[in-house]
């Protein structure tokens, strides 16, 4: 399954190197649902790990009171959906409010191949007989139609249809 990877550059810096550059996957984050406030501890995301805290804390609270059961489910359960589901733009807008800049968006299948995207261009590849260099052209398949190899949907790349 295709996931899209965010790639972070230091701040102040022109050509990041590969140890310089975070790699963050956008999307659900099953630990970040299951221990929310663990999870963005973890991520040193200090204020956001303590407002998820308190408000377990309340929900806890309100599950014990009877009554209002549901009303602490709802919010236990709400704040565990939002971080499983935002958590990782938290730790992207974290790293942005650092001076970090947002270099590129790839969609991959997997961290391994967006990083080959992101680092082909940025660096030069050594011919060698060792290591053949990726290629990253879109051919058509040996049994598909001539000018048909990226069609997608309904439209074509030149716009009709």
């Amino acid at each position: 399954m295709t996931s899209s990877y965010i790639f972070l550059t230091p701040p102040g810096s022109t050509s990041a190197t590969v140890d310089e550059t975070r790699t963050i996957r956008d999307g659900f984050t099953l630990l970040g649902f299951l221990f929310p406030w663990l999870w963005l501890l973890a991520h040193r995301l200090w204020l956001h790990a303590a407002a998820a805290f308190l408000l377990q804390g309340i929900g806890g609270a309100l599950m014990d009171e009877p009554g209002l059961g549901p009303a602490g489910a709802a919010i236990l359960l709400g704040v565990n959906i939002l971080v499983g589901l935002e958590g990782q733009n938290f730790r992207v807008r974290n790293l942005a409010a650092k001076g970090w800049n947002e270099d590129e968006l790839i969609a991959a299948d997997t961290i391994g191949i967006a990083e080959q995207i992101y680092f082909s261009d940025r660096a030069v590849i050594a011919e060698s007989d060792d290591a053949a260099a990726p290629d990253w052209q879109n051919r058509a398949r040996p049994n598909s139609p001539h000018g048909h190899a990226t069609s997608l949907g309904l439209f074509g790349f030149d716009g009709g249809r």
